[in-house]
């Protein structure tokens, strides 16, 4: 994604310089208030906001918000206040697996994945939503159970999880059920490194617990457009095995299976009504902020 064609609200079009900053918290504050201000701008303001309240009117406000109908039955102002789906629980759901660490010439999968992670969980604390995160390679490795005082301690988590261990969806994703039984959002943030059909197994039980379900799945750009050029060898994060590589001989090939594992990603999401967004790390955070509030707005409109 250039800059050009960045959504609303894009500052910071290239990730290296997010990962500058050093700090988690101010890096999602100002991504998201950034986001925020040009959803503002945008002819789309509102719509994954829905009402909450009234309040008066005070100097200053947006009159664009003010109550016509309300002034014309009691003849005072009172403006309009707006939340998206407040006081509910998210989940980030964060694959820490070794191939996670994968960076071809950007930052690490797992990096650009705490980035969504930390600037979702800021825009939901920013909610007074309830906010929690498990980290996850073949087992669960760390688990901050959703609550309105732990934006901080997910952040801290993020900051400290670290791509040792091979991973495996299915047995963290089935303990994982045990833990979100009440009703919350759940967004999922991995590199997807396993067959279609045994992704969408894994994360069955979680959707059928009545969760609303996010799922980015993040990749390297070399990953996408395997724009290698020199025969070498190339390891398998996972296993560490060595295979060597003939670049040009399979840029074709590879080029038509990954296509073919994100379409089969996408039509298996979409028949069960999961948001799935795919995620380049040389691209601006926005894409996958406007990805979930316009998940939200549809969910919200489909449950009304």
């Amino acid at each position: 994604m250039t800059q050009s064609h960045a959504l609303p609200g894009a500052r910071y079009v290239d990730p290296k310089i997010l990962a500058r900053i050093g700090n988690l918290e101010l890096l999602a504050r100002n991504v998201v208030e950034g986001f925020i201000n040009g959803l503002h701008r945008a002819p789309f303001f509102g719509a994954s906001i829905d009402f909450a309240e009234h309040r008066g009117y005070v100097a200053g406000d947006d009159i664009r918000r003010v109550d016509w109908r309300l002034y014309a039955r009691t003849d005072r102002y009172y403006v309009k206040q707006y939340e998206a789906d407040t006081n509910t629980n998210l989940s980030v759901l964060l694959d820490v697996s070794r191939s996670m660490s994968f960076s071809s010439r950007g930052i690490p999968k797992l990096e650009y994945g705490c980035f969504v992670g930390a600037c979702l969980a800021y825009l939901a604390q920013r909610q007074r939503d309830r906010v929690g995160l498990i980290t996850f390679d073949n087992d669960i490795v760390s688990h901050v159970p959703p609550s309105a005082k732990h934006f901080n301690v997910v952040l801290h988590t993020m900051d400290r999880a670290k791509p040792e261990r091979r991973g495996d969806l299915t047995a963290p994703l089935k303990k994982m059920a045990e833990h979100f039984k009440r009703r919350g959002i759940l967004v999922l943030i991995s590199d997807f490194y396993e067959e279609p059909d045994s992704i969408l197994e894994a994360i069955k039980p979680l959707k059928f617990l009545g969760n609303d379900l996010v799922v980015f799945h993040v990749l390297d750009p070399a990953e996408i457009d395997f724009g290698y050029e020199d025969a070498s060898s190339f390891e398998d994060l996972e296993t560490g095995e060595q295979i060597p590589v003939v670049p040009q001989s399979l840029v074709k090939e590879y080029r038509q299976m990954i296509q073919a594992h994100i379409a089969a990603l996408t039509t298996r999401f979409s028949e069960h009504r999961i948001d799935y967004t795919v995620l380049n790390t040389a691209e601006p955070l926005d894409r996958a902020l406007f990805s979930y509030l316009s998940s939200r707005s549809a969910s919200s409109n489909f449950r009304r």
